[in-house]
């Protein structure tokens, strides 16, 4: 290697040295505010004026006080189980409809996906109250169902999974029709495990977004018992207004769960979001 090339290759370059403090910066001020919330949450009341972010005597009671709190607990349970249902629900509806959209030929099937495709179009807030309608007429109103069923399939999920399913060849699937598999085993055990990627994407961008759900949650449920995380903590807040190392506490533990999702399958979100952008 020449002089020239290895001053070249060693060189540091002025744009670089931009475009990481630029990340830097942004991820610093990102994480700011979960690493206050984590360092609210180990100090005592007299510490919360307090701005450093190492406490002087960091302290678990407060961890223990909120875990030891059932409706916490209870709510943690009720955003558990409604994300992990809707997520499994919105894996195999949305994978089965794209898949059928993607490898059937049938009268009226593009019509259908572009009014799939146009619900992305409607603001949440302008179905709240035909949801909120539908609820009522059914007897859905602070129920578990009434909090899960508008999520149960989403366009979007059948948009992604329909892209991924229109790179499955077709010769797969005249393959296993000739070996006898129904149209149903054709699409679990062999085009299915093809589409691993954007299967795992929608599950994870799902899972997150009801574990954060808010809104529609808060406007169908009255009761206490069937409040989600979000939900509670918001109550948990009015009531304990003053108790500011009580409300760190629970978003913090509330804030652990997708941290963890994150950080786990967080090479499956950017492939996954990466293969979406390739194959739109």
């Amino acid at each position: 290697m020449s002089e020239a090339t290895r001053l070249s290759h060693g060189r540091i370059r002025p744009g670089l040295i931009v475009t990481w403090t630029v990340l830097f910066i942004g991820g610093l001020i990102m994480v700011s505010p979960i690493a206050f919330m984590f360092s609210t949450s180990l100090k005592t009341a007299d510490q919360i004026y307090d701005l450093r972010l190492i406490p002087a005597a960091p302290t678990l009671a407060n961890y223990i006080s909120v875990l030891a709190d059932g409706r916490f607990m209870r709510w943690f349970f009720n955003s558990t189980l409604i994300a992990v249902l809707v997520t499994l629900s919105n894996c195999f509806f949305d994978s089965l409809v794209g898949y059928t959209l993607a490898k059937f030929e049938f009268r009226g099937r593009y019509f259908i996906f572009i009014a799939i495709l146009s619900t992305l179009m409607i603001p949440t807030e302008m179905l709240v109250i035909p949801w909120y309608l539908m609820s009522s007429q059914l007897g859905w109103l602070d129920s578990y169902w009434g909090i899960m069923f508008p999520g149960m399939m989403t366009a979007f999920g059948t948009f992604l999974m329909k892209q991924f399913f229109e790179t499955v060849p077709n010769d797969f699937i005249e393959a296993a029709r000739v070996d006898g598999l129904n149209e149903f085993q054709i699409w679990w055990k062999v085009a299915l495990p093809l589409v691993t990627p954007a299967l795992s994407a929608l599950a994870i961008f799902t899972f997150l977004g009801n574990w954060t759900a808010f809104f529609w949650p808060l406007i169908v449920t009255t009761s206490k018992e069937l409040y989600t995380l979000p939900v509670g903590l918001s109550s948990f807040a009015v009531e304990q207004s003053i108790q500011w190392e009580m409300i760190m506490t629970g978003a913090a533990i509330a804030t652990l769960p997708t941290l963890l999702v994150f950080l786990v399958l967080q090479r499956y979100i950017v492939r996954g979001v990466m293969l979406a952008g390739l194959k739109g």
